[in-house]
This record gives C-alpha cells, sequence and structure tokens, in this order.
C-alpha cells in the first residue's frame, strides 16, 4: 500500500507537468489557433528557468523566466500566423524544431551545473495522515497551483464576460468581428498566455520535476500535452484528469522496474506514447463527439478584410 501511494504522488507529480502545457494550448485552441511548438517552446523555457535559478538561487525567479521565453516564443509564433496568415501547423513545427535546437545550443554551458538544494514541502498535520499523507501532501505548491488553474480557467470560460468573448472567437471569428472586437489581438493574448504557461511548465521541469538540465529533457511531453487537449475534447477538468491518467502511466514504467518485473526497458519507456495513440485512436472513433466539442474555427486563418 505504501508503495501504492508513493506511485500516486509521482503520477501527481508527473501529471502537472501535462495538465499545466496542456491547459496552455487549450487556450490556444479555444481562440482557434493551433500551436505545435509547445514542446520547443517547453524546451527553451526549461533552459530560461533553469539558468535563472542557477544564477539567483530563485525558483520563483525560475519560474518568471520560464513564463517569460515561452510568452516570448508564442508572441513570435502569433504574429507570424495572426498577421501574417502563415500556415498555424508548419509554423508551430518550425517553432518546435527552433526551440529544440536553440535550448540544445544555449544550454551547453549549464549541463553540470548543479541548483541549490530545495525545501521539503509538507502541509502540516494532514502530511502525517497515513497513506494520504504521502499521496496527497507532500508536493511542491505548483501541484496545487495547478488543480486551481484548472478551477480559474473553468470560471473564466464559462462564467466571465471575457472568457465568454474568447470562445465566440474560437466559434465565429467572423461574428466577433462584425460585432466590434478585436479578434486578432484576442488571439495573440490567448497564445502569448498559452505560451506562458507552457514556458512555466517547462520551468517546472527544469527546477523542480527534474532538477538539472540535459539536451532535450523534456522528452515529448510537449507533443502529449498536446494531444490531451483532444483527449480532454477541449475541457479543462477532463485535461486534469487525463495528465493524471497520463502521469500515471509514465510513472509506471519505473515502479514495474523497482519491484523487478522483467520487462524490456524499451517497452517500459514507449508506454506513455503508446498510451497516447490508443487514447487517440479510440476518441477518433466518435468524430460526432470531437466535432461537437471542438472550437469551430480552429486552425483556421481569419481576414478581417474579407
Amino acid at each position: 500500500m505504501e508503495s501504492l501511494a508513493l506511485l500516486f504522488a509521482a503520477s501527481l507529480n508527473a501529471g502537472t507537468v501535462l495538465a499545466i502545457a496542456s491547459l496552455g494550448l487549450l487556450i490556444n485552441e479555444k481562440a482557434g489557433i493551433v500551436n505545435l511548438g509547445a514542446e520547443g517552446m517547453m524546451l527553451c523555457a526549461a533552459l530560461a528557468g533553469f539558468a535563472t535559478v542557477v544564477h539567483t538561487g530563485s525558483t520563483l525567479a525560475g519560474f518568471a523566466a520560464g513564463m517569460a521565453a515561452g510568452a516570448l516564443l508564442a508572441a513570435i509564433f502569433g504574429g507570424l500566423v495572426i498577421w501574417l496568415n502563415t500556415n498555424q501547423y508548419a509554423t508551430g513545427l518550425a517553432l518546435s524544431l527552433f526551440g529544440a535546437g536553440f535550448s540544445a545550443f544555449a544550454g551547453t554551458r549549464y549541463v553540470q551545473e548543479k541548483l541549490p538544494e530545495q525545501m521539503q514541502f509538507n502541509i502540516p498535520v494532514l502530511s502525517d495522515i497515513p497513506l494520504l499523507g504521502p499521496a496527497l501532501f507532500r508536493h511542491h505548491p505548483m501541484v496545487y497551483v495547478c488543480v486551481g488553474l484548472v478551477l480559474g480557467l473553468i470560471w473564466f470560460l464559462y462564467r466571465t464576460r471575457a472568457g465568454l468573448v474568447l470562445r465566440s472567437v474560437g466559434e465565429s471569428p467572423e461574428s466577433a468581428h462584425a460585432l466590434g472586437y478585436p479578434v486578432r489581438r484576442i488571439r495573440l493574448i490567448a497564445v502569448m498566455a498559452g505560451g506562458a504557461l507552457c514556458g512555466l511548465a517547462g520551468a517546472y521541469v527544469s527546477t523542480v520535476y527534474t532538477p538539472l538540465w540535459v539536451e532535450g529533457m523534456i522528452a515529448g511531453k510537449g507533443w502529449i500535452a498536446l494531444a490531451l487537449t483532444t483527449f480532454a475534447t477541449w475541457r479543462p477538468a477532463r485535461v486534469l484528469l487525463g495528465a493524471y491518467l497520463f502521469g500515471g502511466v509514465t510513472m509506471l514504467q519505473f515502479h514495474l522496474q523497482g519491484i523487478g518485473v522483467d520487462v524490456p526497458s524499451q517497452f517500459l519507456t514507449m508506454m506513455p506514447y503508446l498510451a497516447t495513440i490508443v487514447v487517440l485512436v479510440l476518441i477518433s472513433r466518435n468524430p460526432t463527439w470531437i466535432r461537437i466539442n471542438m472550437p469551430t474555427s480552429i486552425g483556421k486563418p481569419f481576414y478581417p478584410g474579407a
């Protein structure tokens, strides 16, 4: 039972990375923009966050640097696809490739660097509860912030005027433009907000989740986060549940290795990606369900003068 509690705790920790990035991508897609550059943004943000903590010793400063790096790259992406009307998918792939290459080049000097020792976080009293304490109440505050982000995004999208405007831009930008809303500016803000969350996820990876810097350390999490938005049918609460599910699959490989299960390590390593493919295949069997929940204008350019 104790090992299961530790597995559950590790799943929450791993799922937090995916959930934060997926929430950012969900904001993008609710506004009608598909950003395939999540992997590259997270890599650059991971480097920015790690380098900032190395030089300042502040994890909060590292998170801020990661968010700034993600927002900056997202702003460049947004300028290209929203104002210059470049292809969203090609531009996103280019951003992902750029982020991978740039982070590898710029991060060379940080490969051997070490971060200051981090304090252990425990919620008083609750962390001492048998089984539940280790599973739920001994996490970094960002795990709980992630849950707060999900609740906040649900409230924003479905309980505020700004959220309604954002969703209307994703459903029918022509109608929103006719009503006088600055569609392009709203989309850019959404893209930058999504980039900031992807950046936060990347910085969390390099400063808390695995506090080190190595080339390509995001290891496909950006692509899994992208798939999660479809898996969750663009609903924030389902994003969180899906992230914990994929986090559990990721951690299961280490748990099985730890208890001596005789399975090739390569098979265990590919489990998260195999699970992603299986889930997407199962979802695609019901295209009507996806079509009902998917923003109508997702991936489509908008021309105000048309």
